[in-house]
């Protein structure tokens, strides 16, 4: 029999029983829809985690230090081939040294320090960060009140909301007010007569000038308010409560704990840092780019592991999501099996001509399977459309209430189109499994006995 007519007479028979039918298709429809929801739901959270994550510049970023300020008192000795490789100090050298590398798009300092910010009277000790230009795209500033900085070299600063309780009763009112910080300035310290003798017996004759530690005053202007801690991602450490740009903190020369580790050294003027971030272009190229800065001789620190064992987390939550989601399925693979069961009883005698007339065990069994696929096509077009529309009232629901908390909206569900494909897909083969059965006791009906059935 040729394709052509087992498809027609397919299309007939379902047309015939049509409410029967529709049920049946509306079974897989359900199940369908139920396994595109869960699915969607975890690859929706999936995505919104991966897009925050990247944004937040955590899966993208090498934190490099150096390998006297990595190693502990408690730890052991590096190994022989370590101990051989000089200990480097993370200065400005090294900085030209590693934005030079393969796949870096950028290399900053941290410069972090504890300073008192005086406002209207009051006096509070905190933290402070610079932030590169770049922090401007990272979601740590979305619903911010006030503004991002105005320029790279702004004095301006970014204020985290529970300080800025501190120092006003409306945190909101703080923006376009001025705050002071009070520092600690790093000087050189040039040998004149008074002070060589000194320097001398301190740290030998020949060596360099030493360094000074000014205090200072700085008055900058709040431009903006942030609820969350953009220094865990832009600097790799979080606590910081005031942001200042990055080259507006580089330019107030803030006496670092390095400092006094480099007078003793003998090289004082020359400025290091504590810590540097690497930002590469791809989270693929962190390992590459981490083995080549711990050849130069740096200790170094990524969040690769972590995104390891999410992927793991969010692999193992999509496994159940599908399989609860597959229930609904089989449950509805049960409906074919009964439907076709049925067809089988009601239409004995339409078998029995058709074999009369010549058609064989393989036609009457391909036309229950033509039947049992078209249901579980038309089942899973429906259903990836009906699993649509629930995932966008997820959706819509979660929006809403995160819009009464004060909270953006964010897209939990999302079907992409290779899970639309592989439910239509998935209901077909279902649908023909459930086939199997009944195809094969309608192709083993004896002719004679079927033209005999009233």
């Amino acid at each position: 029999m040729r394709t052509r007519d087992l498809s027609e007479l397919a299309v007939r028979n379902l047309r015939e029983a049509v409410l029967r039918n529709s049920l049946t298709t509306l079974g897989v429809a359900v199940g369908v829809a139920s396994l595109v929801a869960m699915l969607s739901l975890g690859v929706g959270l999936q995505t919104l985690a991966s897009q925050r994550l990247t944004r937040s510049g955590l899966f993208d970023a090498v934190f490099v230090t150096s390998q006297r300020n990595f190693r502990g008192p408690r730890q052991p000795p590096p190994p022989d081939s370590a101990a051989k490789r000089e200990s480097r100090a993370l200065d400005d050298d090294a900085r030209q040294q590693l934005s030079k590398l393969s796949n870096v798009t950028e290399v900053y300092p941290q410069i972090r320090f504890v300073t008192d910010v005086r406002y209207a009277g009051k006096s509070e000790s905190t933290s402070v960060l610079g932030l590169p230009d770049s922090s401007r795209s990272s979601g740590a500033f979305e619903g911010m009140t006030g503004k991002y900085f105005s320029s790279p070299t702004a004095e301006e600063a970014i204020l985290q909301i529970e300080f800025a309780k501190l120092l006003a009763d409306q945190p909101s009112s703080l923006v376009g007010k001025d705050l002071t910080l009070r520092y600690a300035e790093r000087a050189a310290l040039s040998k004149d007569a008074d002070d060589e003798a000194l320097l001398d017996s301190m740290m030998g004759s020949g060596k360099p000038g030493g360094i000074s530690i000014v205090p200072r005053e700085k008055t900058l202007r709040i431009v903006g308010i942030t609820e969350s801690d953009p220094s865990a991602g832009i600097g790799g450490f979080g606590g910081a409560r005031v942001y200042l740009p990055l080259k507006t903190a580089e330019q107030l020369h803030v006496a670092q704990p390095d400092d006094v580790q480099a007078f003793l050294s003998g090289n004082p003027a020359k400025p290091s840092y504590m810590a540097m971030t690497v930002r590469v272009r791809s989270p693929k190229d962190v390992p590459q780019v981490e083995a080549t800065i711990k050849q130069l001789g740096f200790a170094t620190f990524s969040l690769l592991d972590a995104t390891k064992s999410l992927r793991v987390v969010f692999t193992v939550f999509d496994l159940f999501l599908g399989l609860f989601g597959s229930l609904a399925l089989t449950v509805a693979s049960l409906g074919i099996i009964n439907t076709l069961v049925m067809a089988i009883l009601e239409r004995r005698r339409e078998i029995g001509i058709l074999k009369a007339l010549g058609a064989t065990d393989r036609d009457v069994r391909s036309l229950f399977f033509a039947e049992a696929g078209a249901m579980g096509l038309f089942g899973g077009i429906f259903g990836v459309a009906l699993g649509w529309l629930i995932g966008s009232a997820l959706t819509w629901g979660t929006t809403i209430y995160l819009h009464r908390q004060n909270l953006p909206g964010v897209k939990i569900s999302y079907v992409p189109w290779w899970l639309a494909l592989s439910a239509i897909g998935f209901a077909i083969i279902v649908s023909l499994i459930a086939g199997l059965y009944p195809a094969s006791r309608a192709a083993r009906l004896n002719p004679v006995e079927a033209l005999r059935y009233e």
